[in-house]
């Protein structure tokens, strides 16, 4: 409980800051440091760190495709090249690190899926949040997936096993962000050595964020696993 406290409390201090130093902008300037922040972050080879100045995620230098290259590789990105895509209506870059083992979750249909991450503030430049260390692990996030014509929405599992996403933020609805792999990455469980589940890296600006990114305006860096809960 005093780990919650603690990351809550970190927050709490982190959008204190975010609106001392913003509150004389105007919405159209915040808007404007966020998108120099992501273009900054694009080509600055990031390795992001841990407490313990271990290393949790090297970004590295970002080759942005277009929507169209996207598709026209059967929807897929370049791990060679650090490929993301750009989706130009959501500002969403994603990278697909592994499409996942299984099916990918079909219309009409609601699954519920085991989310591993970690979050990364771009504009605070500090890793802010994440789950995939041992005190989160009988607690990932879990959220249920529904997939209505092509369209996906989700919401965080509450309660006893609610993870750490929603005991920081508070917000049942599941971000967008986290929700734009989900047509192209299937959603399974690893049964051998080389079945291994989906992993995605993504860029969401404070429009596709948390409440907190989207409230002080900041984008997020995600590096997520997706895995189907078991029956």
């Amino acid at each position: 409980m005093k780990k919650i406290l603690y990351i809550s409390l970190s927050l709490v201090i982190a959008a204190i800051g975010f609106i001392s130093c913003s509150k004389d902008q105007t919405y159209a300037e915040q808007k404007d440091k966020e998108r120099s922040a992501v273009e900054a972050f694009l080509t600055r080879d990031v390795t992001i760190v841990g407490p313990a100045g271990d290393t949790v995620c090297n970004v590295g230098v970002i080759n942005v495709i277009t929507e169209q290259e996207f598709y026209d590789q059967d929807s897929t990105t370049n791990l060679e090249r650090n490929e993301y895509v750009l989706f130009s209506s959501s500002g969403i870059y994603m990278q697909i690190v592994r499409p996942g083992v299984g099916e990918k979750i079909a219309k009409g249909e609601t699954r519920q899926v085991a989310c591993r991450f970690i979050e990364f503030n771009i504009l605070g430049d500090s890793l802010q949040l994440r789950n995939d260390v041992s005190y989160w692990h009988t607690n990932p996030d879990i959220i249920a997936v529904t997939n209505t014509s092509g369209t996906f929405s989700a919401s965080f599992v509450t309660g006893s096993q609610a993870g750490a996403m929603y005991q920081t933020y508070g917000e049942e609805k599941v971000l967008d962000g986290w929700l734009a792999p989900f047509p192209y990455i299937r959603i399974g469980r690893q049964m051998s050595e080389d079945g291994e589940i989906a992993k995605v890296r993504l860029i969401v600006p404070h429009t596709a964020g948390q409440s907190s990114a989207a409230t002080n305006v900041y984008p997020c860096f995600y590096e997520i696993l997706y895995q189907e809960c078991r029956d």
